[in-house]
């Protein structure tokens, strides 16, 4: 997607979405195709709802990746992530739907996705995913990312 093809980005008078929205996420092309680098977001306003009591769960979603030929706009990524504002899912099931649509948007060559939920009822829930390209080293870096993974404390 060319600059002149963006749409949330630079638009007056943002529309927040009240639904789940995957189709709000948008991408450039990646200026350094030829260099691995890793590009990292934080959201630590991420709210989604209990499926079971519909109450609210609060998160930081962190996000890195090492960019392919595509890369998600920031903007885009902020108004995806608001849409699950409304959206009833378990804190895994969420943290591995924006990994999913992820890695469908931009086919990255690593990415992972890491919840840090706050705390309720005495618990809080820290889920971690990751993708690398099928066939590459990026897959290998994946495997053994997802079990040599820092364990955070809060």
């Amino acid at each position: 997607m060319q600059k002149d093809e963006l749409h949330s980005l630079g638009a007056a008078g943002t529309q927040y979405p009240h639904t789940y929205s995957p189709q709000l996420l948008e991408t450039f092309a990646n200026p350094h195709p030829g260099h691995d680098y890793r590009v990292h977001f934080c959201c630590p306003e991420f709210t989604c709802l209990c499926p079971v009591t519909g109450q609210p769960d609060f998160a930081t979603i962190l996000v890195d990746y090492i960019p392919d030929l595509k890369m998600v706009e920031s903007k885009s990524l902020k108004l995806y992530l608001f849409s699950f504002r409304s959206h009833g899912g378990f804190h895994e099931d969420c943290v591995n739907i924006i990994l999913n649509d992820l890695v469908e948007l931009m086919a990255p060559r690593y990415i992972e996705v890491e919840g840090l939920f706050t705390a309720r009822g005495g618990i809080s829930i820290h889920p971690y995913c990751n993708y690398g390209q099928s066939g590459t080293i990026y897959e290998r870096i994946a495997r053994e990312q997802l079990f040599q993974s820092k364990i955070r404390r809060t």
